[in-house]
């Protein structure tokens, strides 16, 4: 897939005006992961609108992200920098290919942790 194409996908699968963010950062001082992300939700935003694809698609701030939305809250301008994190996330991982996971390798642990509508839902998601 060659960088356009994968601009347009990234743009689409978040669903973000990039064009709205008016770069007051106060998407980041509202995240609980801000110290250990090396870009920050606002620049995920920005990094999109420049198309500087390469610089998010390497960004260990994918894993950080709680995916809590509390950037999405804050927001004064209705910019949703999670589903930017959450769109650069799914490419990677569906770049590296393959699964991550299979249901048999859960161990039994983690398994009586969690609800059961988490893990469903994460294959679904992750499974495409």
């Amino acid at each position: 897939m060659n960088k356009q194409m994968q601009l347009n996908s990234l743009i689409e699968m978040s669903a973000t005006d990039v064009r709205k963010c008016m770069k007051c950062g106060k998407c980041s001082g509202r995240c609980p992961a801000f110290k250990e992300m090396d870009i920050k939700p606002h620049q995920f935003v920005t990094l999109l609108g420049q198309g500087k694809i390469e610089k998010l698609l390497s960004s260990k701030a994918i894993w950080s992200c709680l995916s809590c939305l509390a950037c999405v809250e804050r927001c004064p301008r209705g910019v949703a920098p999670a589903n930017v994190v959450e769109a650069v996330r799914t490419t990677v991982a569906r770049m590296q290919g393959g699964d991550g996971i299979t249901a048999e390798e859960i161990p039994a642990e983690v398994n009586e942790m969690i609800p059961q509508q988490l893990l469903v839902s994460a294959f679904r998601k992750y499974k495409k």
